[in-house]
């Protein structure tokens, strides 16, 4: 095994210990060793804190919590596929980073298996009996929070659903013995991380205390939320993955979960929603075509509709395909190092332009088509030149859609969608002993979700992707509410490939809500352009646009570049963009390990291999 740790976090050291113990020749298939005390978070949770990288020749997994990476990498060591770490990851995730994704919510899952790439559809849907005026009051969109706090913004969870259907085409090891990690922490208990604690005491996770069961979990008898340090046990979650490891992912989708998951939606007290046991038990996860584009000289797949993720990064890519980036790489100011202003016009410019046609074009292709029937007319090199003309040496400001018609692809007459994303996500990057790989984004939207707890996990509000606005001035919105429809998602798992010996060069993806298209063209430019490995192209400072103002990650760029970007007509925002960048990127030369993995300075995340 070959770790690179930070020599400034002392808590690391406590952590190399854990791995040595987990790494010792293992039985045939998974036997978890819960890892000793100090496999927690190796970081405060706001702020940066600088990452090496780490380097493994036989696999590796990286994730955002250690707890949930180490549960990924017993499985690999135990000689499981990357689909079965994933399975381990995310049930981990459930239990240890709770406002961000878990089995009620949804996923996008990119497989290759050295023949073909899969791409597994866990989003949720909308309950059957949803109509486009879901989230509309008294004849307007009612206020955003008001829509995401309760039972109206749940969606039909998808994440079992999709990773049983996974397994059942890549797994190696017993679909029990995944859960046996989460199963165990969940009984044992876990330590808070400083991460969980910090969104615990802030404003936005107020509604859980308005759940008794939430309440009850998060919080202290006084009222005071859980500390970082607590030791947090969930024996409900324990007995409820129980069930599904013993009897599968059916008994999450029929009997009493299900009645208890529809009960708590439609008996909430100020909002309740529409979700039936019959939405539950009529839900399935898709496998799609992925959606490919070629870039210089790398092949990129992922998600197809319903993300707007890899065909916006797809645009963006192709816009800028005819510029020299090479030439405009990051700079040093001080003590930062920088993309120069020239790159970060580029970038946003050619962001603008993908932002808009995402609005106007991107929905649930089951409901609307894009143009054209598929995402070619969108990605053609003659549109995307045509896009490209439009960036010019100041900024656009806020760009209009494309008109694909010019090309002579029929469009449906659509209006534009504007509503937002919010960013609690996470990403799952794994490499098997056998080359084998995923790259997996997961999701219950909000932080803490709609904010209501159902046997020890919480329920997404998905639902609030969707517009709350079914149309403008008569003309439908492609991404507005309809029974069974899964809403757009920003979500941008992603792998790259060698376009001449077709090996998998990169697994990545982030969370950050309608920024996760910028989060990961960021890395992507940055590795395959400027040469960066990638947890350099993580640790970059975040920047770009999505059709509004230049927005670049506050404490993180210099006063010249802003002056520089404004001399070029951007309204520029310096705010916090808290990424959670997870990327695993095989090495070129020879002579060093394979695989090198990145982790996102800004959140808690790490990577562990072999």
């Amino acid at each position: 095994m070959n770790h690179l740790l930070p020599s400034n976090a002392t808590l690391f050291v406590a952590l190399s210990s854990a791995l040595l113990l987990g790494c010792a020749t293992a039985p045939p298939g998974l036997v978890y060793q819960p890892p000793a005390a100090g496999l927690q978070a190796p970081e405060a949770a706001s702020g940066f804190t600088d990452k090496p990288g780490w380097s493994a020749n036989k696999f590796m997994v990286a994730a955002a919590n250690p707890l949930a990476t180490d549960a990924g990498r017993q499985v690999l060591a135990a000689g499981g596929s990357a689909v079965d770490a994933a399975i381990a990851v995310q049930m981990v995730l459930t239990l240890v980073e709770p406002q961000s994704s878990g089995i009620g919510g949804g996923l996008f899952l990119v497989h290759w298996d050295q023949k073909q790439v899969q791409t597994y559809d866990g989003r949720e849907t909308a309950p059957a009996a949803a109509t486009p005026d879901l989230f509309m009051k008294d004849g307007k969109p009612m206020a955003f929070m008001e829509g995401v706090v309760g039972g109206r913004s749940v969606g039909t969870p998808g994440v079992l659903r999709a990773l049983e259907l996974a397994h059942r085409q890549h797994g190696k090891l017993a679909w029990k013995s995944l859960f046996q990690p989460a199963i165990q922490l969940a009984e044992q208990g876990f330590i808070v991380s400083p991460r969980l604690a910090t969104l615990l005491r802030e404003d936005s996770a107020k509604p859980l205390r308005n759940d008794p069961t939430a309440a009850a979990y998060f919080f202290e008898p006084d009222g005071s939320p859980k500390a970082a340090g607590t030791r947090l046990r969930n024996p409900a979650l324990a007995a409820v993955l129980r069930d599904v490891a013993e009897r599968g992912a059916g008994v999450f989708y029929e009997g009493p979960i299900a009645r208890d998951i529809a009960a708590k939606v439609r008996g909430h007290a100020t909002n309740p929603g529409l979700l039936t046991e019959a939405d539950l038990a009529g839900y399935r996860a898709k496998t799609r075509d992925p959606l490919c584009f070629d870039y210089r000289l790398w092949r990129l797949c992922g998600m197809p509709p319903p993300s707007s993720g890899p065909l916006a990064i797809g645009q963006m890519l192709g816009m800028l395909a005819g510029r020299n980036l090479a030439a405009l790489p990051p700079v040093k100011n001080g003590a930062l190092l920088e993309p120069s202003a020239e790159a970060v016009h580029l970038i946003s410019e050619a962001g603008r332009l993908a932002y808009a046609d995402r609005g106007r074009f991107v929905a649930d292709p089951d409901f609307t088509s894009l143009p054209g029937g598929s995402a070619a007319a969108l990605l053609s090199p003659a549109y995307l030149a045509q896009r490209a003309s439009l960036i010019t040496d100041r900024s656009m400001g806020r760009a209009t859609p494309g008109t694909p018609a010019m090309l002579g692809v029929p469009v449906a007459r659509l209006a534009d969608d504007r509503s937002p994303e919010l960013p609690s996500t996470s990403h799952v990057s794994v490499v098997d002993a056998n080359g084998n790989a995923v790259s997996m984004t997961t999701t219950i939207e909000n932080v803490f979700g709609a904010q209501i707890m159902v046997r020890g996990f919480l329920l997404n509000n998905e639902l609030t992707d969707f517009s709350f606005a079914p149309s403008e001035n008569g003309v439908p919105i492609a991404n507005r509410v309809e029974g069974g429809k899964r809403p757009r998602s920003s979500m941008s798992p992603l792998l790259v490939f060698d376009k001449v010996s077709g090996q998998m060069v990169m697994s990545v993806g982030s969370p950050g809500g309608s920024a996760i298209i910028n989060y990961v063209a960021k890395v992507l430019v940055g590795t395959l352009d400027w040469g960066l490995d990638v947890q350099q192209a993580i640790s970059l400072p975040n920047f770009g646009s999505r059709n509004g103002p230049t927005e670049l990650e506050q404490d993180r760029v210099s006063p010249a570049l802003v002056d520089a970007l404004k001399a070029k007509g951007h309204e520029v925002r310096v705010m916090p963009q808290t990424s959670g960048l997870q990327g695993i990127q095989r090495r070129s030369g020879s002579g060093q390990p394979v695989w090198f993995g990145g982790a996102d300075p800004r959140r808690e995340g790490v990577v562990m291999g072999q």
